[in-house]
């Protein structure tokens, strides 16, 4: 989406908060959307990521989000630090907030580096990682690639809470190729079945972009099916080992995605042994540092408990 605020802020410029007087030095943007921009800064050494808005009360809805998800317990590290205001260059006062700066690269970006061999294991951690939200109570809503940022090892963080909204309440915010109601599949509801089909929809466009960007012009906006997705997903080579998860994710098959994740995992099992002997490239960087390969078996041993 774009946007149309347009405040501006420079690398070296110090923002200063209105009332509780934080001093954040300025690095670089790191992206924009439809309420506002987001900044690199730095405080102290540490680099923590600062996001303006024009209007106080659109940001300050998504402030509460953040808020009662660390509340509720998501199992997610803390994301919110500061809340306050800042005067742009214009003179105007802006509603701003600091949050945790996620490192990485953008999921497109990460395969592009390391191999699209490792998307069963970033997809897993992804699942995982909304798994956690619909445990608390919520649905992240605008899932796309730009929103996820990957580390090493696939380690996956959402970003941008813009979207995240209560269960049974409406989205908050969306992109349309990855909607639901974009392809006449089902109400923009707060549902766990919702990020579950823009998971879906997000692998086929890291696998088949140029097709499932044609889709979108050959066919008319009333007309649109979750069938005509899986029409790609039946006719690509790198697509149809996954065709039967897929099918069930637009179908609504899953009731979150904990029991998607658990279905993944069987998909990446089966993959593996078909390969007998190859092993993929996301396993074995797994297997070069004992001490990630031990974290993340403890990880999945600790959820199956709960």
């Amino acid at each position: 989406m774009t946007t149309s605020f347009n405040l501006e802020l420079r690398r070296g410029n110090v923002v200063v908060g209105k009332w509780k007087q934080g001093r954040y030095r300025v690095e670089r943007l790191l992206g924009e959307g439809a309420n506002g921009k987001v900044y690199l800064v730095q405080r102290d050494r540490e680099w923590l990521a600062l996001k303006v808005g024009a209007d106080a009360v659109d940001l300050q809805s998504e402030i509460n989000v953040l808020k009662n998800i660390a509340k509720q317990g998501s199992g997610m590290e803390p994301f919110l630090f500061d809340v306050d205001d800042l005067y742009g260059p214009d003179g105007r006062k802006y509603p701003f907030y600091i949050m945790r700066y996620v490192r990485g690269d953008t999921l497109a970006d990460y395969l592009k580096q390391q191999g699209t061999e490792w998307f069963p294991l970033v997809g897993l951690n992804l699942l995982g990682r909304l798994a956690r939200l619909h445990r608390a109570g919520w649905v992240f809503g605008d899932l796309k690639v730009e929103n996820v940022m990957v580390a090493d090892y696939g380690h996956v963080e959402l970003v941008d809470y813009g979207g995240v909204s209560e269960i049974g309440r409406s989205i908050r915010q969306f992109t349309e190729i990855y909607d639901r109601g974009y392809w006449n599949s089902g109400p923009r509801s707060a549902d766990p079945g919702y990020d579950i089909f823009s998971f879906a929809v997000l692998t086929v466009q890291l696998h088949e972009p140029r097709r499932l960007v044609a889709l979108t012009k050959e066919i008319l906006p009333q007309n649109r099916t979750a069938s005509d997705l899986l029409g790609i997903i039946s006719s690509s080579t790198a697509l149809r080992p996954m065709e039967g998860w897929l099918r069930k994710a637009l179908e609504g098959g899953f009731a979150d995605a904990a029991e998607g994740a658990e279905a993944w995992r069987g998909l990446m099992h089966r993959r593996v042994k078909r390969k007998a002997g190859a092993t993929p490239g996301w396993l074995k960087g797994l297997a070069a540092t004992t001490s990630i390969l031990l974290a993340v078996s403890i990880y999945w041993m600790l959820r199956h408990m709960l």
